[in-house]
């Protein structure tokens, strides 16, 4: 009797002991990624909770206002983590308070000439033009107003960007008379950093109020950098309307003083001209013996820019229809930065039917972006009912089966 109790008691010693092993090793694994730094590239911030990529520590500091956070800064350690949300409502809101940064419902009281003032002391007049006020005549013809600030931190070294609203945005939607804007912004030239808003729904002045907070971009290289802030409508059931766009090159704005507020004018989207889309160069071959259809994409060429960067990341998109229903898609791999693409990638698709009469083939060029849907930059069509090139191609290749034909297309509009 005496042994099965001695082995049960050091069974239970050797369990304890066990689990408090394991539970101190959990700690000591949580504590240790509590202190690594995230990997941000940026920082998104929303209704003005500002968050830093820094070493967090266990205590978190929290300031009421402006005035409170300039006394408290040379007290702070450099390394924490700092969030004004000590005086946020139920809803995540900020009271009203009298800071150096105008709020959203301030600029509604503020003049036009306040802005002008401001931008007139740091703006050339070169690189930048003055909004002035509109008649009623006038706003219809326009696509609204966007607000927003620019700031430097100089102790982060971080390019501040707060879009803060917009206003008298058209209406995209017919039947409500509203849209559901949202807006994307890119640094020019590069394209490296993209980024966008939320979605705020059936409302024609949003009020955004999100900070995109850029680390590792050097205060010498802002005078070389251009904002571009493209305003667009979400559509659930097609590609997102585009309402205009707002272009803003940083040459000539001395951020050295503090936050800039400014607010520029949405204009039109630059239209690509009417000389074409670009070309594209594929052959085709029909093998009736197996019944499938051999797409080789060789090249495109000329292809215009998809935005103010002047360069494209273009790819292409196989579609194959039978009687206007799709049934199998093929894509390229991407090519960076290049008008003129060289793909030479092969594709085999099995054709359901005997011949290709009710058969067709669409080509999409894209323009590959992270930060959004990928836009169309051309299309191409061939089949039996196309028109010009497209429908001669396909003449040929149900002409001369087990012939691979290759030409050239312009592409149409997407």
């Amino acid at each position: 009797d005496e042994i099965p109790t001695v082995v049960g008691i050091f069974s239970a010693f050797g369990l304890v002991f066990s689990v408090s092993l394991f539970a101190w090793i959990c700690c000591q694994r949580k504590s240790s990624k509590s202190n690594k730094t995230p990997p941000y590239k940026f920082v998104h911030v929303l209704k003005g909770v500002d968050i830093y990529p820094e070493n967090l520590n266990s205590k978190k500091k929290f300031g009421a206002d402006d005035k409170n956070e300039a006394k408290n800064k040379s007290a702070m350690p450099k390394n924490s983590l700092h969030l004004d949300l000590e005086k946020r409502d139920l809803n995540g809101n900020f009271p009203k308070t009298t800071t150096k940064m105008q709020s959203s419902p301030d600029l509604e009281n503020s003049s036009p000439k306040h802005f002008a003032e401001r931008k007139k002391d740091s703006v050339s007049p070169d690189s930048l033009k003055s909004i002035t006020s509109l008649s009623s005549e006038d706003k219809q013809d326009k696509l609204g107003t966007l607000f927003f600030s620019l700031e430097y931190n100089f102790e982060k070294k971080a390019f501040v960007v707060n879009i803060k609203e917009a206003r008298g945005l058209p209406a995209m939607d017919e039947q409500s008379m509203t849209s559901d804007p949202y807006i994307k912004m890119t640094i020019l030239p590069e394209k490296k950093h993209k980024v966008k808003t939320r979605v705020l729904r059936k409302t024609l002045d949003p009020a955004f109020d999100e900070t995109f907070t850029f680390y590792g971009i050097p205060y010498s290289q802002i005078q070389d950098l251009t904002l571009h802030f493209m305003v667009l409508s979400f559509d659930r059931f097609s590609r997102d309307d585009v309402i205009g766009e707002v272009l803003i090159p940083l040459a000539g704005i001395e951020l050295s003083e503090g936050r800039l507020l400014m607010d520029r004018e949405i204009i039109k989207r630059n239209v690509r001209k009417s000389s074409g889309r670009g070309e594209l160069l594929v052959s085709l071959c029909y093998q009736s013996t197996t019944n499938t259809l051999t797409v080789v994409v060789l090249k495109a060429r000329h292809l215009p820019k998809s935005d103010v960067s002047g360069l494209s990341d273009p790819y292409v998109k196989v579609n194959l229809y039978h009687a206007k229903k799709r049934i199998s898609k093929k894509k390229t791999h991407v090519k960076k930065c290049t008008p003129n693409a060289v793909f030479n990638e092969l594709f085999v698709f099995d054709i359901p039917c005997e011949g290709l009469d009710d058969i067709s083939i669409e080509f999409l060029v894209l323009d590959s972006d992270r930060g959004s849907r990928n836009e169309v930059i051309g299309r191409l069509t061939l089949g039996s009912s196309a028109e010009g090139t497209g429908g001669e191609h396909w003449k040929e290749i149900c002409e001369y089966p087990r012939r691979q034909i290759a030409k050239w297309h312009m592409l149409c509009d997407g």
